[in-house]
């Protein structure tokens, strides 16, 4: 074990358990739930983290009610059909000596009846900022309902085979509605003063300790601040329901959230926050209880992790994403290999950008997420025959090509023409704010090192060569060059391509028209890269706003916060139909009136890439074994990169 995580590989007494570590796979929405239930997916997925050394996992959402119907796959606690798939996956999980909580919740106003078909129940007429649809103001018959309701849930969940329950009282929950004077209107004995609002979540625990009995662990996710200016729940407020709901004695623990929908991005911080932001809230409730308390937030690091316990900021740490990037996070801490560590970037476009999608859950850096029966990284099948294998482009595909089929006992050599690895990910991470993003080539090319792989950089690739190598295998990941613009006037001197401008290539003036037909990152961090050097930015786009596509990553509010606070403009519903000179004609897309914008020194165009295949093509038909990965196939996201890189070293 290592010796430099005492208070991390330490245990932990929550209740009547002892979890073995301080770390913990946190609640988070995974989608793989079939007909509302749990399935094999759930299973594998969640013991994949158990056998990484995670201390304690407490799993998604589990629904309580039939008016609470958030997503369309989520578990429904309340059906006694929820027990076989719950036992399938404790079972698997106690394997590993890791604990497992299950997670209870309503959603209350954060939902709809899209899915249900039923009225959305909430303490308030009250709709909630994303779903926006009016709920039904609950009656006394409804709150008792529903407390039952998650007393029969928490019956099945002790049946089940779990260690114990969190309620969610946290971001996305009935109870938060009931305690927030934002969402709390009632004039009865539920509502109106502090004492009136708490008096659901204290009949709420009472009731389920009562069901579980004393020798089961109970606790909750409380919101330990709505963080919004015009009030609701603050610290303060928190501190003293802390008190309150650890005074009743029917909880063990208290786990940490922030935030609600009206300020989602700070629910799961992107790269743009601060590595443990919320840290300090739970600082602030662990100075006024005497429960274990949990912190969570953007801690991807097991050093930072172990500052925060041995500072006495907080008992337990979730470390979610980490986890989802990395399912051995912790073996890999215990065991002193800490540099083997598959970081997180934060960058929320495999696992929040996907499951906001309702598509399953993903990781850009982890393509064995949601495949964990089948796929184990650890333990790859070894090849049968050793061939000769030759990666062409060093940028994610590549890398994670090379590193497969090392791993599985191939004879690899990776060539890239630049001097450094990363491809488009070393450019993108110039980015303003996306420093981060260079975090994918470090964890890759330690990989690649300890592997031995030969990495050969400052070498362009031609057919010749690789004829003259004379490979088994040949795999093509030479990715994707900025697409040319179609605007007439585009090609003179004073317009420049997003790679141009971050690689320093373009001769900038301090007036700039920035065309942005990509609504992601590559737009984004790169206008407010030009308003950090100081100049003067106005974006134009076609669509409805400026940053259409971050929505998803939780980087759109922010984004257009940070561009507008640095003195960016923001044009929208305009479509550029000529250049001349520096000087721009413009079309609104509704409404055919013509523009003609002017005065400016470059102009920067944010067009998407195409593809750069000619190797593969003049290869094609005369090596053994050939092979296209990433975005020499389609210029796309990382994610595909690295999910076809994986597949391509898993194949040959």
């Amino acid at each position: 074990m290592s010796r430099q995580f005492k208070y991390l590989l330490s245990p932990l007494k929550i209740g009547n358990i002892v979890v073995p570590n301080r770390v913990s796979f946190s609640a988070h929405l995974t989608n793989f739930a079939e007909d509302c239930l749990p399935s094999e997916r759930h299973v594998h997925y969640l013991t994949a983290r158990a056998k990484g050394g995670t201390g304690l996992i407490i799993t998604e959402e589990q629904s309580v009610h039939p008016t609470d119907r958030a997503y369309e796959k989520l578990i429904e606690a309340f059906r006694p059909e929820v027990i076989p798939g719950y036992k399938k996956i404790t079972r698997a999980v106690h394997e590993y000596d890791t604990k497992i909580f299950a997670q209870l919740n309503h959603n209350g106003q954060q939902c709809s009846g899209a899915l249900s078909r039923l009225p959305v129940w909430a303490p308030s007429p009250v709709p909630d900022v994303l779903f926006r649809e009016i709920p039904k103001q609950m009656e006394i018959e409804d709150i008792q309902e529903v407390i039952q309701f998650f007393c029969k849930s928490a019956l099945h969940v002790r049946e089940g085979g779990f260690d114990g329950i969190e309620l969610q009282f946290g971001h996305s929950s009935l109870a938060r509605q009931f305690m927030s004077p934002l969402t709390n209107f009632r004039t009865d004995e539920y509502g109106g003063n502090f004492e009136n609002r708490m008096r659901f979540p204290i009949e709420l625990i009472t009731a389920v300790r009562k069901t579980v009995g004393k020798d089961f662990t109970l606790g909750i996710r409380l919101c330990a601040d709505e963080m919004l200016p015009w009030g609701g729940i603050t610290l303060s407020d928190a501190k003293e329901i802390a008190k309150i709901l650890e005074a009743t004695g029917a909880i063990d623990f208290i786990d940490l959230s922030i935030a609600t929908f009206y300020n989602l991005y700070l629910v799961g911080g992107t790269m743009h926050m601060p590595l443990g932001y919320a840290v300090p809230l739970s600082s602030s409730i662990k100075e006024v209880v005497n429960l274990p308390v949990f912190a969570t937030g953007r801690i991807n690091d097991p050093v930072l992790a172990e500052n925060i316990l041995e500072n006495g900021h907080a008992d337990m740490i979730g470390m979610v994403r980490s986890q989802i990037c990395d399912p051995n996070f912790v073996k890999k801490v215990r065991e002193g290999r800490i540099d083997e560590i598959r970081y997180c970037i934060a960058d929320n476009q495999g696992c929040y950008g996907r499951v906001g999608l309702n598509r399953p859950i993903g990781c850009i850096q982890n393509p064995f997420v949601g495949n964990e029966k089948n796929e184990d990284e650890l333990k790859l099948p070894k090849t049968k025959w050793k061939k000769k294998v030759m990666v062409v482009g060093g940028g994610p595909a590549g890398m994670w090509a090379a590193k497969i089929a090392s791993m599985r006992g191939h004879e690899v050599t990776l060539y890239e023409k630049e001097d450094a690895l990363g491809g488009q990910v070393a450019i993108a991470m110039k980015g303003s704010g996306r420093e981060e993003f260079g975090v994918i080539i470090r964890n890759e090319r330690n990989q690649l090192i300890k592997l031995n792989v030969p990495i050969v950089l400052g070498k362009y690739v031609t057919p010749d060569f690789v004829l003259k190598e004379n490979p088994d295998a040949v795999i093509i990941a030479t990715g994707s060059i900025p697409k040319k613009c179609p605007i007439p006037g585009s090609n003179n001197p004073r317009v420049f391509n997003v790679w141009q401008v971050l690689k320093g290539e373009a001769d900038l003036g301090d007036d700039i028209l920035f065309i942005d037909y990509d609504g992601h990152h590559q737009a984004s961090s790169t206008a407010e890269f030009l308003a950090e050097l100081g100049k003067r930015v106005h974006i134009v786009t076609p669509s409805l706003y400026v940053g259409t596509d971050l929505g998803p990553s939780q980087d759109l509010f922010l984004a257009r916060q940070r561009l507008l606070q640095k003195g960016v403009t923001f044009i929208s519903d305009t479509a550029i139909i000529e250049i001349r000179g520096t000087e721009v004609s413009a079309i609104n897309v509704y409404t055919n009136e013509m523009k003609v914008f002017s005065g400016f020194d470059t102009i920067v165009i944010a067009m998407g890439n195409e593809v750069d295949d000619s190797l593969y093509f003049a290869l094609k038909g005369n090596v053994k074994e050939l092979y296209r990965i990433g975005d020499c196939v389609a210029p796309r996201k990382v994610d595909m990169a690295i999910y076809e890189g994986y597949l391509a070293g898993r194949k040959v």
